[in-house]
């Protein structure tokens, strides 16, 4: 009974937002995107899309959305919105961190990304513009995705961080206690590995289009790029998402070592206790600044 209130209430949903869409202007930039799509089937082969294509679209958006992180430490108004003022980026922990990331992305993630044709052939996931899901879809499908990974973010991670295996793997990520946007991926190759699992598990239970392995790619490193960002910013649209964590929660977890140790959300270190140090840092932060204040 259960199980079909559940459906009837997300078919219900779906319909909703269905007729609202139906209501919604048309995209200006749906046609020159539909034109796009279609160019790279007619001229490039399935293999080179998935592979080449997700390549493309990981490096380009990892650099791309780490750009504004880089360019605030430039910008004196943005330093009021740094979360560890004490600790500013410098150029060798920078110039460290981009040589890693390369040998990361190219020796460790590139090997995985060539076996995505195998995945969309053997599941059987079209790559067509006529059976793109809607854009409602996607966006319910990369919360779901982020659902996952967040759990397993959390327990894996939570694992990462216990002292008799800490040293030899997880330690590397915490080299940079105040971190910025370009440290999101740096990580030893085996916690790659280990965390980066929980990205595919998404994808195995949703994906119905090729679309979605590059939706979820973008939206899983707009995420870990900001609250690797080590900026607080105000108005940042990613705060609309119920229970979303952000900057200032995982920066606090860079800056002790422990708690915080989700991805995205909160409710997990909420339901086990782990954030409670980080709640009492912010009721003392607030007391400081009501002293400050008076």
């Amino acid at each position: 009974m259960a199980m079909n209130d559940s459906v009837n209430i997300l078919s219900s949903a779906y319909l909703a937002v269905e007729y609202i869409d139906s209501f919604l202007p048309d995209n200006p930039l749906q046609q020159p995107f539909k034109n796009a799509w279609n160019y790279m089937l007619d001229n490039y082969t399935k293999f080179q899309i998935a592979t080449w294509g997700s390549l493309l679209v990981h490096e380009v958006s990892y650099f791309l959305l780490c750009v504004p992180g880089f360019i605030f430490q430039f910008i004196p108004y943005m330093q009021k919105y740094k979360i560890q003022q004490d600790k500013p980026e410098t150029w060798e922990k920078q110039w460290k961190c981009f040589k890693t990331l390369l040998f990361n992305h190219f020796f460790i993630q590139l090997p995985l990304i060539c076996g995505t044709y195998y995945f969309t052939e053997y599941f059987n996931i079209p790559y067509g513009w006529e059976e793109m899901p809607r854009w409602y879809v996607l966006v319910a499908q990369c919360f779901g995705c982020a659902v996952i990974e967040d759990a397993w973010h959390y327990f894996l991670h939570r694992l990462l961080h216990h002292k008799r295996i800490y040293k030899y793997i997880h330690k590397v990520h915490h080299e940079f206690v105040s971190p910025f946007g370009m440290q999101a991926e740096y990580a030893h190759p085996l916690e790659t590995l280990i965390l980066g699992a929980g990205f595919f598990i998404g994808i195995v239970i949703f994906c119905n289009h090729v679309v979605l392995l590059w939706a979820w790619v973008i939206c899983r490193l707009m995420e870990t790029i900001d609250v690797h960002s080590g900026y607080d910013v105000p108005l940042n649209p990613l705060h609309l998402v119920p229970f979303y964590a952000g900057a200032r929660f995982h920066d606090f977890h860079h800056m002790n070592f422990i708690g915080n140790y989700a991805s995205t959300f909160t409710w997990w270190d909420r339901l086990f206790g782990t954030d409670s140090q980080f709640i009492a840092y912010q009721e003392k932060e607030k007391k400081k600044q009501g002293m400050t204040k008076k």
